[in-house]
């Protein structure tokens, strides 16, 4: 895709590394979470103080055809009640959300109902940016079409832009789409050649018949999007992807347009992540991942990526649980950062980073 991506400033990350160095603490004890101020600290091309205290989560909603082959508990009715019911605080991520002071941006891309009337973006009001009544049935059919695609991921890109121009400084993803672990396995298997058993996980809940028949449904669906397959990823995301799951990569991406972290939360979100990086290589440099998801892939997904993460507490809910979760821990880490004193404001010696080779014995 042909986009602006802003610089990367490596710099701007070394010299927030050394900064950590002189804080009058233990060298490097506040272990990953010093890694990710450093990496914003690149990101915004900052060599004064991290400020990502304004956060949101963009939730990004929509349908999928393959529920019909049975893969899930539910129908897809239950996508438009939980994303209403973003709007109301009545969900797990909305409680979190409000408990830590992060603003809710939910978006209909592809629910399978009536437009919502509100098209702007707004903290916990669904906004519509519908860009059809769900995807087709991967099993048989493509998703969608190539320009769907595109359209899906410009609104994410765009997205973010809004966000930006809002105040907000970090973005965290999330989604809601009933049977959407089952696309999301499908790419998952065909971007790093893994099996469909290796990726494919029980979602929400079945019973050993019917997650039988869900490794059936994405083992099948592999065959038939990797047949024809030249390395054109757009091209594969509009055969077996999702809206929402597009819309997300538009955030990773739009991330590295408009220079703001853009956090994982769990498989979903890595998937989009790592199909970003596939459509726009230069974006993982403004990408964060947030906690390892009981979802296995997952890790094999981070790993590819080379993300650390920061918390693991055996989390597979979905809809940017686990992103809002680690925010808190970035906004602490910065407000260290930002504000305690050196070795030298207090009059001690320093402590030596040995790691970098530094001795004076």
């Amino acid at each position: 895709m042909n986009l602006k991506i802003q610089d990367f400033d490596k710099k701007a990350q070394l010299y927030a590394e050394n900064k950590w160095d002189s804080i009058a603490k233990p060298i490097h004890s506040l272990g990953k979470l010093e890694n990710a101020i450093s990496k914003m600290a690149g990101i915004f091309h900052s060599y004064n103080e991290i400020d990502i205290k304004k956060a949101a989560l963009v939730i990004m909603c929509a349908d999928h055809g393959v529920v019909s082959e049975g893969v899930t508990q539910t129908d897809n009715s239950i996508t438009k009640l939980v994303t209403d019911n973003f709007q109301n605080a009545d969900t797990s991520v909305t409680i979190m959300s409000k408990f830590s002071g992060v603003d809710i941006f939910p978006v209909d891309v592809g629910i399978d109902c009536e437009n919502y009337e509100n098209k702007k973006l707004m903290p916990f009001k669904v906004c519509d940016r519908k860009i059809k009544k769900g995807t087709g049935n991967i099993l048989i059919e493509p998703a969608m079409t190539y320009e769907e695609c595109k359209k899906a991921i410009s609104v994410g890109i765009n997205t973010v832009g809004e966000l930006v121009k809002k105040g907000y400084r970090i973005i965290a993803t999330g989604e809601m789409g009933i049977g959407n672990t089952t696309p999301s396995s499908v790419l998952c298997a065909a971007v790093l050649n893994k099996s469909a058993e290796e990726v494919t996980g029980k979602g929400a809940g079945l019973c050993e018949e019917g997650y039988i028949n869900k490794i059936s449904v994405v083992e099948k669906t592999i065959k038939r999007i990797t047949k024809n397959f030249t390395g054109d990823y757009l091209s594969l995301y509009a055969d077996g992807g999702g809206l929402e799951l597009a819309a997300m990569t538009g955030l990773f991406i739009g991330g590295a347009v408009f220079g703001v972290p853009v956090i994982i939360d769990g498989f979903i979100s890595s998937v989009a992540a790592l199909m970003a990086v596939k459509l726009c290589d230069k974006c993982i440099d403004y990408i964060l991942a947030s906690h390892i998801s009981n979802e296995s892939a997952s890790g094999l997904i981070l790993d590819k990526l080379g993300l650390e993460t920061y918390i693991n507490c055996n989390m597979c809910l979905g809809e940017g649980t686990g992103a809002v979760a680690v925010i808190p821990l970035f906004q602490m880490a910065a407000e260290i950062y930002n504000k305690m004193s050196t070795f030298e404001e207090i009059h001690m010696k320093a402590y030596i980073n040995y790691e970098k080779g530094v001795c004076d014995d």
